[in-house]
């Protein structure tokens, strides 16, 4: 079984956690998100993965190289220009030997593949889209079915009055490799918006809705990406990490400190809080609910409070960074500063 995963887009919505390192590096916990996705899937049995890329390509390659030191046989297709969601699959056609599953690549899932793949193989039609129920699908793609779990209808976005279904599109596909026929060659498609309808409409073999309860989350957005890290904590979904809680230091449970990290006495770290490699939070400090990335340091009686700092970030003393603030890579940050609750700094242009 093979897998594409769709890495290309430029992760605008966390901006600016996003102009150095790809979306699908960003970290959660001790690892790139990514990491934590291909493991999932070399521990559901997929052995062979094709990352269809374009944003900072070479951060993903530098890091996982051909996958063999984490069992996978790792393929990279970089797209000159945007290609779209099915436009990417029809431009690895080439790699694809039969039945893929496909994976957008903002997407953490307890998903059970196994599963889908066994429900895949029963109803025998040409692909099957994993669902999830979400409270406002507003802001989402619905999909309706009818009672076989034939996918009749997709509405994007839909107005309330229009809602007749609270299950969303969530980012995971099974499909048969006649799928890439119904692709055209050369530019950008949508999967959601074109594909897909398009073979409904052929009234062919059949699309196929299998949805699930399980956790599920689009990292995409900086309120997301936190409370994927605090779910982590908490152990809604069970993941691959290496770190401590650190329990000889002031450490609220539930919280990750990364290998290197120090936290002196008199600081207050946690709960929902995780430290990066190499951070240092200084005599006097206090981090609650925020996720900092390696060698971030804090100076004394400095205060965060829910926010996120990617990697070398100086934090001066008596600072504060409030609830939902995103501070961007190796930015100074000086003493006796304020930065409000939701400000990203530098902002996004």
């Amino acid at each position: 079984m093979q897998a594409i995963v769709l890495v290309g887009g430029e992760g605008t919505r966390l901006r600016p956690l996003t102009y150095s390192v790809p979306k699908p590096m960003v970290p959660l916990l001790d690892r790139p998100f990514m990491e934590h996705v291909l493991l999932r899937l070399r521990d559901a049995g997929i052995a062979e993965v094709i990352l269809a890329a374009g944003y900072l390509p070479e951060a993903i390659q530098r890091h996982f190289g051909d996958g063999r030191e984490i069992g996978l046989r790792l393929h990279y297709v970089v797209e000159e220009v945007p290609l779209g969601t099915a436009g990417a699959l029809k431009n690895v056609e080439s790699l694809i030997t039969g039945a893929f599953f496909v994976f957008n690549g903002d997407v953490l899932t307890s998903l059970d593949l196994g599963a889908m793949r066994e429900f895949h193989r029963s109803k025998g039609g040409i692909g099957t889209l994993h669902l999830t129920p979400v409270e406002d699908p507003t802001a989402f793609g619905c999909v309706e079915h009818d009672g076989e779990g034939c996918v009749a209808r997709f509405v994007e976005k839909p107005r309330a009055h229009e809602v007749t279904t609270n299950l969303i599109n969530a980012g995971t596909y099974l499909l048969e490799r006649e799928v890439l026929a119904a692709i055209p060659a050369g530019r950008n498609v949508s999967i959601e918006r074109e594909t897909f309808p398009t073979l409904i409409a052929a009234n062919g073999r059949k699309l196929f809705a299998y949805a699930t309860g399980d956790y599920w989350i689009d990292i995409g957005k900086p309120e997301n990406y936190l409370k994927a890290n605090v779910d982590i904590l908490q152990g809604n979904i069970p993941l691959h990490t290496v770190g401590t809680t650190a329990p000889h230091v002031p450490v609220k449970s539930p919280s990750f400190v990364g290998l290197g990290s120090s936290v002196e006495g008199r600081a207050e770290v946690g709960p929902n809080t995780v430290l990066g490699r190499n951070c240092r939070v200084s005599s006097g400090a206090r981090v609650s609910g925020s996720v900092l990335w390696d060698d971030v340091s804090v100076d004394r009686d400095a205060v965060i409070e829910g926010a996120i700092l990617a990697g070398g970030v100086h934090v001066g003393a008596g600072a504060h960074i409030g609830r939902g603030a995103v501070v961007g890579h190796g930015e100074e940050i000086a003493p006796g500063v304020v930065i409000p609750a939701g400000a990203r700094v530098p902002t996004p242009a």
